[in-house]
């Protein structure tokens, strides 16, 4: 099927292309949201009279859109959600959840902005593009945490805290611990063993 584009379509082309897609991909998704028109010659005609104004009021959107992207450059928010010792979420974190997150932020966005191909279900950091305008993408890290605490931590280290992590962190200090004890004691046989070297000394 041929349409015209009304906007940027990724993949598709820009405002004002003629371009041929599936009939599904054209029927479900481009022409009931209004990001093309079926190419006849009627629709033809009409995009061809509105094409200034158009092009027009999409400039305008785009340069608000990247407008806002400014503001939004190297946005973090944090969500805090129960997780299991090994980092998995007891639930998970949808475009809806992101959405509410970056609007409390400042940020008024739609979920349908967030462009994810499934929910996160994990303790970590993760980088989510939002869509702006059909030529205006912006990242914003989302940062999932059992707390604010963990979450400062994670931002820092840049890795999720998991159960791993303790483990670890405990080895190194238990390692730690026997190595100074292992210290002290030969410290006291080798001052043990002077103090009976000086006493045999003393005696003879």
């Amino acid at each position: 099927m041929e349409i015209i584009l009304l906007e940027r379509v990724d993949k598709l082309g820009k405002l004002g292309d003629v371009v041929k897609v599936k009939p599904g991909y054209a029927r479900n998704y481009l022409l009931p949201t209004g990001k093309a028109l079926r190419a006849n010659k009627a629709n033809l005609e009409k995009f061809e009279a509105e094409r200034a104004d158009r092009e027009s009021r999409n400039a305008e959107a785009r340069s608000a859109a990247e407008g806002t992207m400014k503001n939004m450059d190297g946005l973090s928010v944090v969500l805090v959600r129960a997780a299991s010792e090994m980092g998995q979420l007891f639930g998970s974190v949808s475009a809806k959840d992101i959405a509410e997150a970056v609007a409390e932020a400042g940020h008024d966005i739609d979920k349908r902005q967030v462009v994810m191909d499934k929910a996160l279900k994990t303790l970590g950091l993760f980088s989510v593009k939002i869509n702006l305008h059909a030529e205006v993408q912006v990242e914003v890290i989302v940062n999932i945490a059992r707390s604010a605490e963990e979450a400062k931590t994670q931002a820092e280290t840049g890795a999720a805290i998991v159960a791993n992590d303790f483990d670890e962190e405990e080895a190194v200090a238990e390692t730690a611990a026997l190595v100074a004890e292992e210290t002290t004691q030969t410290a006291e046989a080798e001052a043990e063993t002077a103090d009976a070297e000086a006493d045999e000394e003393a005696t003879s």
